[in-house]
């Protein structure tokens, strides 16, 4: 079953589909669409540019506001912004701009374009800690002004969550691998394999160094400790993608948690065939935290979802539930138990203090002198588009720092 698993979920749009969507466009002056971007990719710029026959012109828009344009295009919740500001909405529905997007970005790599250029080098240096969104946009801001910049990744191959968490019907690895070779096509080096473990002394080599670790760690509840068939979602997604879906699973499977995360774990066992896949989730629907799109997916797929409960106890196999507001309770026992209730860094050893939350104590990015932060320990929403966000932003601060204009 993991020819699903390996198949992108939403097929692409057809040249003539991208026309109709794009022509639904109303061309607004002022365009909300773009206001809601928050990486600023304007959205309603590199539609105008569809609409008339320009994708050469929408492919430098989409590349140069967004350092990894064609990951966004297939994993940024667009329904919390540009869709949501779509004036379009008070007629029918929104434009569909992820998909457009998607199009541009599948157009600019058949045609092989190299849309950015990097400025001559300016001699000074920047080390990054961390090869996911943050760390990738920041690296290719800073290198696109003659930054010279050394990311550090621990993994044998950089693009973190990206490569390691989201589903491969969702993100293929394919484009995770063609986005981070523009980068490097920048001049960023990427030190694979290179855990760090002391940023004081990146600190004395480099001019400024980023700390964009992210939150890479699974959370375990305390009563599912140390037992053998309860797994965290991090793990469970970084294992089925890297074997490419190849993995031997029950037919049971009991999956806790209600976000993105979680939906991507229920989603991805029934692509793998698994027959019976039961989701309990803490909130009720109408504070559901998983994107619309994520939740109905999963709900087409025939996951069980039960909202409003929280585990109370496990005994084997068997978790028992209570209900947070009628006095009610369940049982169910799964072969398979895993975990999708939260995510932790380990950015606390680097030298970066964290709060509860797992977000910086300071509210800026400049941590102290020459040290940075960026991505998912940082302030704001947790998703892909603000990862590249973060690091737009904390290339910023950094050539502020060096007194660079």
């Amino acid at each position: 079953m993991s020819e699903k698993y390996l198949k992108e979920y939403e097929p692409a749009l057809t040249p003539k589909l991208v026309m109709e969507e794009a022509s639904r466009c109303l061309l607004c002056h002022d365009a909300p669409c773009s206001a809601s971007c928050p990486v600023g990719t304007d959205p309603a710029k590199f539609i105008r540019s569809v609409r008339f026959r320009n994708f050469k012109g929408a492919a430098e828009t989409v590349r140069i506001n967004n350092m990894l344009g064609a990951i966004c295009a297939r994993v940024c919740p667009t329904e919390r912004y540009c869709q949501k500001g779509c004036s379009r909405s008070g007629i029918d529905k929104p434009i569909d701009i992820g998909r457009i997007q998607r199009y541009i970005t599948d157009f600019e790599d058949s045609l092989k374009m190299d849309i950015l250029e990097p400025k001559k080098p300016n001699g000074k240096t920047i080390a990054i800690v961390g090869g996911g969104p943050s760390g990738l946009s920041a690296a290719g801001y800073l290198a696109l002004d003659g930054y010279d910049v050394t990311i550090f990744e621990k993994d044998s191959k950089a693009g973190g969550y990206l490569r390691n968490g989201i589903p491969q019907y969702r993100l293929p690895n394919e484009i995770v691998d063609k986005e981070i070779k523009r980068i490097q096509k920048l001049g960023v080096k990427i030190e694979t394999n290179s855990p760090i473990t002391n940023v004081e002394e990146l600190k004395q080599k480099y001019n400024a160094v980023i700390v964009a670790v992210g939150l890479s760690k699974g959370k375990m509840l305390p009563m599912f400790a140390g037992k053998r068939n309860v797994k965290t979602a991090v793990d469970f997604l970084k294992s089925v993608k890297r074997k490419k879906g190849n993995v031997k699973l029950p037919d049971n499977v009991l999956v806790i948690g209600g976000g993105d995360v979680a939906m991507d774990v229920v989603t991805s066992l029934k692509l793998l065939g698994v027959k019976n896949v039961t989701d309990v989730v803490f909130e009720q629907f109408s504070e559901f935290r998983a994107s619309k799109k994520e939740l109905m997916g999963a709900q087409a797929e025939g996951v069980t979802i039960i909202d409003g409960y929280a585990p109370v106890a496990v005994k084997g196999k068997t978790v028992k539930f209570q209900h947070r507001v009628i006095p009610a309770e369940l049982k169910i026992k799964a072969d398979l138990i895993i975990l999708a209730v939260g995510q932790y860094s380990e950015a606390g050893f680097l030298g970066v203090e964290l709060d509860k939350n797992n977000e910086t104590v300071t509210e800026t990015l400049q941590v102290k002198d020459n040290l940075f932060v960026a991505g998912d320990i940082g302030h704001g929403e947790k998703t892909v588009v603000y990862s590249v966000r973060s690091g737009k932003q904390v290339a910023y601060e950094v050539k502020k720092y060096l007194g660079d204009k």
